[in-house]
């Protein structure tokens, strides 16, 4: 696999499958499918915990301890993304991969335990720990590909990088609801986690190295000064910021429907474990197909009209989800995965469902690969810091949204569909905020017409 540092001059033709077999890309590849496959095995192993079997030993409702768990994984990145962006700055990227898969060795281990012995404030203590090595990782995952890609590459790379993530997240979601419906399957997720962090460590090996552009930084170490000067990074160029934001509110819709799955599926739906983890496969495909679309949709730019496009499905297809969840068969018992799938009612839900996270996909992808080329390599890190800090502000407040509609009896459908809802308001703000959004979108159907008819 060659390793070779891209030039400048964008090359004369895009594959992003190609770039799977190439060292600039692989083993950064595998190892941050492996810290996100990882990540959702220990979450959702740990939310069917929970949600199915340790419910008592909680003290609170299943739908509380879901949100619980989803705003520890969330809060070291509103805390510590900054300092993390100030560290891929200054320090070489390949270390900083390794010493973070390092640590997540580390956490596994306290993982196992806390499975072995159903020790619920062990394993929220892993969750907060893995938000943690995220938090590390993340400005170090969206500044190292602009660093080895061609800007033609952009888009295409991002996708693979977003396809692979939410890949991992349906495997990792999907091990980790198969494995808690077997007898010992709090043992077998702890050592699947296990298992996984050092298939990380050994990736993370072969992650060339990435000398840093801005080694004389120093780290500021107060969170509080630290987000600050990152925000201001951001804030300085106005179409970063507003893409900062529009990322941050793709994260609260995710949120809303990944946190709510398994209750949605018991509550709602009337399935069983196995058909709560088909739905999160579902969904994760669907955003793995939207986000490698993109760079046929984009056709090798950094094309921020797709963002529309993206934004226009999330609120149709999530609106009908509403309107397919109403009258759904039940029987009194938790149905089967094969019953679930003998029932028709249920196939329009899938479709919903699949549409829904390929538009979000489509939305993410051209995001990110703007913020990637227009910001400079210099404070890229911070940047990108800063917009995981927002993120996190955004999952925190979609976790307190939901616990409060959830508290107050609004149904998950119900709560769902105002995200949805939502969703539409801010595709009026971004288009008001930043026409060119809808300009891009524009030429870019006409694109597709005159392509058409050719």
């Amino acid at each position: 696999m060659s390793s070779t540092p891209p030039s400048h001059d964008p090359p004369l033709s895009v594959n992003q499958f190609k770039l799977l077999g190439q060292r600039r890309f692989a083993p950064f590849f595998w190892t941050q499918f492996t810290n996100a496959g990882n990540d959702n095995l220990l979450k959702f192993a740990f939310t069917m915990l929970v949600t199915y079997r340790a419910e008592a030993q909680t003290g609170l409702p299943a739908g509380l301890m879901v949100n619980l768990i989803a705003a520890l994984y969330v809060l070291p990145f509103v805390l510590l993304s900054a300092t993390a962006g100030q560290l891929a700055d200054k320090c070489d990227m390949g270390v900083i991969m390794r010493r973070i898969k390092t640590f997540e060795i580390v956490i596994m281990l306290a993982a196992l335990w806390g499975f072995i012995t159903v020790n619920v404030p062990l394993l929220l203590a892993c969750v907060l720990g893995m938000g943690l090595h995220s938090t590390l990782f993340g400005p170090v995952k969206f500044a190292y590909l602009p660093r080895h890609l061609h800007t033609a590459e952009l888009t295409g790379g991002n996708g693979m990088t977003e396809m692979g993530g939410f890949v991992a997240i349906l495997l990792g979601s999907m091990v980790g609801g198969v494995l808690m419906t077997y007898p010992q399957g709090p043992v077998f997720a702890g050592a699947a986690c296990l298992a996984v962090a050092l298939a990380g460590w050994t990736m993370a090996r072969f992650v060339p190295r990435t000398p840093p552009l801005c080694s004389d930084t120093r780290i500021n170490w107060n969170p509080f000064s630290a987000t600050a000067r990152s925000l201001k990074l951001a804030a300085a160029d106005r179409p970063v910021l507003v893409a900062l934001i529009a990322i941050a509110w793709m994260w609260f819709y995710g949120v809303a429907f990944l946190t709510q799955f398994p209750i949605f599926t018991r509550e709602v739906v009337h399935g069983s474990e196995a058909v709560a983890s088909m739905l999160l496969v579902i969904f994760a495909v669907g955003i793995g197909l939207g986000s490698v679309a993109c760079e046929w949709m984009a056709h090798g730019r950094v094309e921020i009209g797709l963002v529309l496009v993206g934004a226009i499905g999330m609120s149709v297809f999530g609106i009908d989800l509403y309107f397919a969840t109403q009258n759904l068969p039940h029987n009194g018992q938790l149905q089967t995965l094969t019953l679930f799938l003998r029932e028709g009612e249920h196939w329009r839900l899938m479709v919903d469902l699949l549409l829904v996270s390929a538009s979000a996909g489509i939305y993410s992808v051209p995001l990110y690969a703007f913020i990637q080329h227009r910001v400079a390599e210099t404070h890229r890190a911070r940047v990108i810091a800063a917009s995981n800090m927002l993120n996190a502000l955004f999952m925190i407040a979609c976790a307190a949204y939901c616990a409060v509609l959830l508290t107050a009896g609004v149904g998950v459908p119900m709560l769902l569909l105002t995200v949805a809802v939502f969703n539409a308001l801010v595709v009026a703000w971004l288009v008001r905020t930043q026409p060119v959004y809808g300009r891009r979108f524009v030429a870019w159907l006409l694109r597709r017409k005159i392509a058409a008819g050719s």
